[in-house]
C-alpha cells in the first residue's frame, strides 16, 4: 500500500518480490477485516478472526512503508513526489467519500478535510511520519523514543481528532521501527525454524482472541482512542502500548515468515496496493449503507465465507493494471503541469 519505491526518496531499482507479495496479502487482509464490520451479528470466532488481523495487518503494512522511507530526506524533489503522492490522493478522495456517502446514505454527510473518512486517515498519518524520517534517524533509541510518544498519547486526553493525530502517534513506533529494519532482519524472519514456530503461535493467538472476545473490546487495536475514551485509567494506556506492540511484531513476524519470496501470480498485484486501498472502501461503504449486509444468509458461517471471499475477489481485482491504469490521474498524479519548470527534477545531494 506504500507508494513507490521512488516516493519515498530511494531511486527506482528492480522490486523485490518478496515485498510486493507482503503488501499484496497484507490489503486482502485489510479489505477483509473492512468486510466483517458490518456482519450482522458475527458471532464469536469472527470477532476472534477479526481481533487478530487488526492486530497485526497494519503494523505490519507501516514496517514496510517505514523500511522503504529510510532514504527520505528533504530535498525539494522528494518534498515534492510526497505531496502528490500523498496529500493529493487524499483530498481527492476525501472529496469523493463524502460525496458518496451523502449519494448513498446520508445527504447532509459533512466535508471535514481534517477529519479523514474512514481508511483514508493513513494518508496523512504516512504524510507525517515520513516528514519527521530524519529526526528518527539522528535520535538515539529512536523505536524507545517513539513507543514512549505513543504511550503519552495513549495516556493522554487532550489529543485531538484533526487527522486522526492519536492513530498517527499510537502507529508511529512501526514506522520507526521499520526505518532501523536492514534486509538481514527480513532474512531472519523467513527461516524455516520461524515459519515451523509460527503455525503454534498464530493458533495460540486466535485461542487467547477467542477466549478474550466477550472480555474485552477490540477498540484498542483501532489505535485511535485513549484509555481515558475506553474507560481505561491512564496507566492502562501505556500499558497496552508495550503489549500490542510486542503482540504486533509476534503475529507480523509470523505473517512475513510465511510470505513467499519468488515471483508468483499475486506478485504483479502487489505494485497496486494503494488502488486496493484507496477503493475498495467504496464497494464495502457502499454495500453497508445500501443495506446488503441485512440479509440474514449473511449472518449464517456460509454467508460470512461469502463475504469473505467476495472482499478478496473485489481487492484483487482493483489492484490490477487495468484499474490501476484508469485511475492513476487520482490516486498517482504526477502533478508535472503544477510544476516550476526551473525546479530540478532531481537534485544532487
Amino acid at each position: 500500500m506504500t507508494p513507490s519505491t521512488p516516493s519515498a526518496g530511494r531511486p527506482a531499482k528492480r522490486r523485490d518480490p518478496f515485498f510486493d507479495n507482503a503488501k499484496y496479502l497484507a490489503i486482502v487482509l485489510v479489505a477483509i477485516g473492512h468486510s466483517w464490520e458490518p456482519l450482522p451479528g458475527g458471532g464469536r470466532i469472527v470477532e476472534a478472526l477479526y481481533t487478530v488481523v487488526y492486530a497485526f495487518h497494519m503494523p505490519v503494512f507501516i514496517i514496510v512503508a517505514g523500511y522503504f522511507s529510510r532514504g527520505f530526506d528533504l530535498r525539494r524533489d522528494r518534498v515534492w513526489r510526497l505531496v502528490t503522492s500523498l496529500v493529493v490522493p487524499y483530498a481527492v478522495f476525501e472529496v469523493a467519500y463524502t460525496l458518496f456517502h451523502r449519494a448513498t446514505k446520508d445527504g447532509s454527510f459533512p466535508f471535514t478535510p481534517a477529519d479523514p473518512y474512514w481508511l483514508l486517515w493513513f494518508l496523512p498519518a504516512l504524510f507525517l511520519w515520513r516528514l519527521t524520517t530524519p529526526f528518527w534517524q539522528q535520535v538515539r533509541w529512536p523505536v524507545a523514543v517513539s513507543l514512549g510518544v505513543a504511550a503519552l498519547a495513549t495516556m493522554a486526553t487532550g489529543v485531538g481528532d484533526d487527522l486522526q493525530l492519536q492513530r498517527v502517534l499510537q502507529f508511529l513506533p512501526f514506522y520507526v521501527l521499520g526505518l532501523n529494519l536492514e534486509p538481514r532482519h527480513f532474512a531472519l524472519v523467513r527461516r524455516w525454524s520461524v515459519r515451523i514456530a509460527a503455525v503454534p503461535v498464530c493458533l495460540l493467538a486466535l485461542a487467547v482472541s477467542y477466549w478474550a472476545a466477550p472480555r474485552m473490546t477490540t477498540s484498542w487495536f483501532f489505535h485511535r482512542y485513549s484509555a481515558h475514551e475506553l474507560g481505561s485509567p491512564a496507566w492502562m494506556g501505556a500499558l497496552m502500548t508495550l503489549v500490542l506492540f510486542g503482540c504486533a511484531l509476534i503475529l507480523s513476524a509470523c505473517f512475513l515468515a510465511w510470505v513467499p519470496g519468488r515471483r508468483l501470480w499475486m506478485t504483479g498485484l502487489g505494485a497496486g496496493t494503494v488502488y486496493g486501498y484507496l477503493l475498495h472502501g467504496f464497494v464495502i461503504r457502499g454495500a453497508a449503507n445500501l443495506g446488503w449486509y441485512d440479509r440474514a444468509s449473511l449472518a449464517t458461517p456460509l454467508g460470512e465465507v461469502a463475504v469473505t471471499l467476495a472482499a478478496a475477489t473485489v481487492v484483487t481485482l482493483l489492484c490490477t493494471r487495468p484499474v490501476r491504469r484508469v485511475m492513476r490521474y487520482a490516486v498517482e498524479p504526477g502533478m508535472e503541469w503544477a510544476r516550476r519548470r526551473n525546479t530540478p527534477t532531481a537534485e544532487r545531494a
